[in-house]
């Protein structure tokens, strides 16, 4: 029997707690409770993560485009590092990946070293992105959970769901149970960027979205129970 494959993908901000920068531990400690209950059950887990606690490049104007990126990239290594030590902490192996050499800190990615780290119980940490400038998270965690034959990607927001609308501006914004990749991309629901939108789409990648703070949101979802939205492909 196939173990399960999840791909979980955390923003950076939502890392960062209430002050939007750096690392709130209680909060990685809370993820890394709930991912341990998966782990512990035998679920495979990818890890994903932002970097947008310490850089959002895109909003200066005094930085070539690839370059900012460069710096995006290696935020998630950042993140990355600290996440998997808090793991590690709570008691699980874990391993960090990424496209280029970070020296001794990282494994250079390949999907034969991923497999066997899987294989060894590990948390598989995916960081730097696809390693190229114009690619976001998004399109990097679509790409690797792609590769890696997941059996979705779930998504831990600060909003817990796919909405009409942004239910920030709009009280009467109603939230989708169930929605296909395709009407999510017809709608620019945003609820990935358009490239890995795309390829989800064209992959049959399913998704689910639902809030990072629920309680026990993260477990449940690993276990298939999603109190957000599930994006068909």
């Amino acid at each position: 029997m196939k173990k399960r494959r999840v791909f979980l993908k955390l923003s950076g901000e939502a890392l960062a707690g209430p002050e939007k920068k750096g690392f709130d531990e209680a909060t990685v400690k809370e993820v890394a409770r709930q991912v341990k209950m998966a782990v512990d059950e035998g679920v495979e887990v990818g890890i994903v993560i932002g970097g947008g606690n310490f850089w959002r490049g895109r909003t200066s104007e005094a930085i070539e485009r690839t370059k900012a990126d460069q710096i995006g990239m290696l935020a998630t290594v950042m993140n990355c590092i600290y996440v998997s030590e808090i793991f590690r902490y709570a008691g699980m192996k874990t391993q960090i990946l990424t496209p280029f050499e970070c020296g001794s800190m990282t494994k250079l990615f390949s999907k034969d070293r991923a497999n066997k780290y899987f294989e060894k119980g590990m948390v598989v940490f995916f960081a730097g992105g696809t390693g190229h400038p114009y690619f976001s998270t998004d399109t990097g965690i679509a790409l690797r959970a792609i590769e890696m034959e997941a059996d979705c990607i779930l998504l831990a927001k600060a909003i817990d769901g796919v909405y009409d609308s942004d239910p920030k501006i709009n009280p009467e914004a109603k939230k989708y149970d169930t929605i296909s990749i395709q009407e999510v991309i017809d709608k620019q629901l945003a609820v990935i960027d358009l490239t890995a939108s795309i390829m989800c789409m064209e992959n049959h990648m399913p998704m689910a979205v639902f809030g990072l703070n629920e309680k026990d949101g993260i477990a449940n979802a690993m276990k298939g129970k999603i109190n957000g939205t599930v994006v068909t492909a």
